[in-house]
This record gives structure tokens, sequence and C-alpha cells, in this order.
């Protein structure tokens, strides 16, 4: 790995990305374009029904955002257009079929030539997503891409994106270390992939012949999925379904370069293009929301939990930084899948009971006024340690409201309805965010990141740790929150 800085090294490159409009790959193509415009091209994978439509979502939903700011200011707007129109090319497809089902062959031909690096961030993250939805775009959508990449000709690398809470709820130290195919985490249950497609068909098929709405055939697909991720040991579907995409891209990789990078919570940029910077409502986030607009007062925590999170852009950093180290190795040497742990809690860990004290700190001194101008006033969130206490807590103080609400409901005391209802949608919320979110929030494990630290000294002794930091044990977690991440929040989500 002898290479001087970052800008050199992706010069001439064709790079593949899926997932192009989400959050993650937004920063990527931000960041390549801003250190190294000389990149050959970009093509971008985007949910479209043609390169036209491809082009518009992409500069609607990718040029358009803040985050190309600081690019935009940097070289002026004219030449950002020219920038873009020369070297990104948004491509009409959808990782969940063969080849993506792009249509447009020629593009398809010049890909299969030109293409030397391909990252796979395309994901669905919704953590009770519908089990078919996800096994399409997690499992066979990473299976997908592997066979795209077997038909590149100059392929040298695909780095897959996936998440460290494979491991699902484990404790102690979590190991960098690879999936067989079949494997599952309680050890008792057998775990086959076109098992597990046959139970989404014949569910699918079970609920067409019951005449359901959408809605309930999405609820039972929802349900499904933890079911069976319940099954083979893991929390939820999300979990589930990405460890069962990394296990088809290791079983079935052959000569082909893997690199699977595995990151924590993704939080907002810590620094690139600007702090702060975030979009959609990320684990974590949930609770922030709900509680700022004072829908929830509690939070769980615990001194010995973990809450693991790490900067988007740092984990951008970290792609590119596998990509040039993996490149730069001898390429007559053996291939090997290799894995990233992406993670904070080794080195600088964030405990869950510090971001009740963020949270409460922050909207006491910034409270949200919504949309009538009334000021949300808000307090300690009650914290708890376990499921159990929360339960209790809302059987104790909840339910019983809840029950005289109804009753008023039922002998037509209408003007209880809206109260009624209010209060039931608090606790709803406040136990499904909760049941999602406990394997994130209550989590008693560390992820071990000895491989990731080898990348990181690769980076520093090649002088390009300043351009791709994601070392966490620079993160001030006081300061980052109160005044990054929480007010970028507000900013961007709220």
């Amino acid at each position: 790995m002898e290479f001087s800085n970052l800008e050199p090294f992706l010069e001439g490159k064709t790079i593949f990305i899926t997932g192009a409009t989400g959050f993650l790959a937004k920063i990527l193509v931000e960041k390549i374009l801003r250190v190294q415009p000389n990149v050959k091209k970009l093509f971008l994978l985007v949910r479209a029904s043609d390169t036209k439509s491809a082009r518009k979502r992409f500069n609607d939903e990718v040029m358009q955002t803040e985050l190309f700011s600081v690019l935009r200011e940097k070289i002026g707007a004219n030449n950002l257009s020219t920038l873009v129109e020369e070297r990104v090319f948004p491509v009409a497809g959808d990782i969940s079929f063969e080849d993506f089902g792009i249509e447009n062959s020629e593009m398809k031909d010049d890909m299969f030539k030109q293409i030397d690096i391909i990252i796979n961030s395309a994901a669905t993250t919704r953590f009770d997503e519908r089990y078919d939805i996800s096994m399409n775009i997690n499992v066979l959508g990473a299976l997908n891409v592997l066979q795209f990449a077997k038909r590149c000709e100059n392929v040298k690398i695909i780095v897959h994106v996936s998440t460290a809470y494979v491991c699902g709820e484990g404790e102690g130290v979590i190991p960098e270390k690879s999936f067989i195919l079949g494997e599952t985490l309680n050890k008792n249950s057998q775990l086959d992939i076109d098992v597990e497609r046959k139970v989404i068909e014949d569910k699918l098929k079970e609920l067409e012949a019951q005449s359901l709405t959408t809605t309930e055939v999405t609820m039972s697909m929802r349900d499904l999925g933890i079911q069976r991720a319940n099954l083979h040991g893991w929390p939820n579907t999300y979990s589930f379904t990405k460890a069962m995409g990394e296990m088809l891209l290791g079983h079935y990789k052959e000569n082909l370069q893997l690199v699977i990078i595995r990151p924590t919570i993704i939080t907002s940029t810590y620094k690139e293009p600007f702090p702060g910077w975030i979009e959609g409502v990320k684990t974590v986030d949930s609770f922030i929301l709900a509680y700022g607009k004072g829908l929830m007062n509690f939070s769980f925590g615990d001194p010995n939990s973990n809450i693991d999170a790490i900067p988007g852009d740092m984990v951008v950093n970290s792609i590119l930084a596998a990509i040039i180290a993996h490149i730069g190795r001898n390429q007559h040497s053996s291939f090997q899948e290799l894995i990233y742990h992406i993670s904070s809690s080794g080195r600088n860990p964030l405990k869950s009971s510090d971001i009740r004290l963020f949270m409460f700190h922050y909207f006491t001194k910034n409270p949200w006024i919504n949309k009538d101008g009334n000021i949300i006033k808000v307090g300690m969130p009650t914290l708890f340690s376990s499921m159990d206490s929360f339960r209790k807590y809302i059987s104790t103080y909840y339910w019983p409201f809840l029950k005289i609400l109804e009753l008023a409901n039922l002998l037509s005391w209408r003007r209880f309805d809206k109260t009624y209802k209010d209060l039931k949608r608090k606790i709803d919320m406040a136990i499904r965010l909760s049941e999602l979110y406990k394997p994130y929030l209550l989590f008693y494990g560390s992820f071990d990141d000895a491989n990731t630290e080898r990348l990181r000294m690769a980076m520093k002794e090649s002088n390009m740790d300043d351009v791709l930091n994601f070392d966490p044990s620079c993160i001030k977690w006081d300061d980052y929150f109160m005044k990054t991440h929480l007010p970028g929040a507000v900013k961007h989500i709220f």
C-alpha cells in the first residue's frame, strides 16, 4: 500500500454505486466529486422507469440537497453542473432484479467494460420491513450485485455496506468475523435461504386468498419477518436479512475481492462537507424526535449498555480507505473477504444514559416550538434499564387512564375522544419504538475493530488520515451531540 494521498488514486477510476439516493451514498458521491473530480465515471443505480427519470430523480433528490452546497460554492454552480454532466451517470434500475432490470443495453455494456469498483449501499433499513421486500433488497439484491460484478471485465473490488448488528443482541467483544452460509445465532435452527423464500411465497398466496387490504397484507408480512428473524436468533428483519446477504456474498464470491463494511448506528456528519447534515429518521433520532416534540418523556439506558454511534462521513471515509488499501495490494496475492467494524464502542464508548442528558439539556435550552407557536417544555426523561421496567411503568401509569378514557367514549362523552386517541397514540408509539430499538439502546457488547485499526494505520502512514478520518476516539460526544447532531436533527428532520 504505497500511495501518497487520495487524489491521484481514484483518478481515472469508474465506480458503480447502488442505493444512490440513500443517506450514505449521497455523502459518498459528494466526497468523491469534491476530493477527486477526475474520477472517470460514477454510475449510480437509481430506482426509476428510464434514464431521463433517473437523471431527474438524481438531480432533485441528491444534487439539490444542502449537502452539495460546499462543493457548489467551491467550484461554482456552472462548473458543478458540467462536472456532473460529464462524470455522473444515473442508471435506471432496481437492485431486486437480475442485472438490476437495466433496459438501456448500451449503458449496461459500457458498465460491464468500464467498472473498476462496485459499492453496494442499497438497503431497506426499516427494522420491521415487510419480509418479502427486505428479502428482495437486502438478500437477493446483494446476490444480484455479485452476479453483475462477475460480468464486469475489469472489476477490482466489491464493497458491501452491511451493519454491525448482524451480530444480533450480542454481549462481550463482537469479532470482525464472517458468516457461514446457513449459520444461525441461536444454533438451534436450520437456516436455508431457499426455504425462507418459499415461506414468503406461501404466505403471500395465503394472504391473497383472504382478499385483505394492502395495509393488512403489509402488517402480516412485517410480522412474518420478525417471526422468522426471532426463530433464527436475530431481533428484527433488518439485521436478519443483512446477515443473509453477507452469507450469500461470502459463499458465492469465488475469486472476486470482497470487503464488507459494518457500521453501527450512523449519525449526522462529523465534519464533512459540514457538521450536522442528516437525512431521514435514524435509530437514536426516533427518540430524539418524539422527546423534543413532547410526545415521549422516557429513554432507555444502563451504565453498562452502549449506544454505538458513528458519524456518516466517517463511514464514507472508511469505505474509500478500504478501496484504496485493497486495490493497492498485489493483485496476484490470494483474494479474501475482510470485515471492518466501523464503530465507537471499543475506543470511545457512548452510554445510553448519556443520550438522556444530552436531550434534556439541549431541548431545555432550545425548546421546540410547535405549529401553533407554543413552546414544548420537556422534563428529564424517565430512564428504563430494561423492557420489564418499562412495561411495568406503562401498565401502572398509562393503562388506567386509557381505560377510563375508553369508558368515557363508550358512554358517548365525545369531548374525551381526542384525549383518548392522543394518549393511545403515544402509548402505541412508545411500545413500538421500544421493542424495535431495544437491541440497539440496551446493547451490552462492544465491537472489535482490529481490522479497522490496521486500515486506519495504513491511512496514517500514507498521510491520508486527515482526508479519510474515521477514528472515533477524536469525537467529544457532549460537544458532538450538543453542537452538531441535535441541532442538525432539528434542522433537517424536525
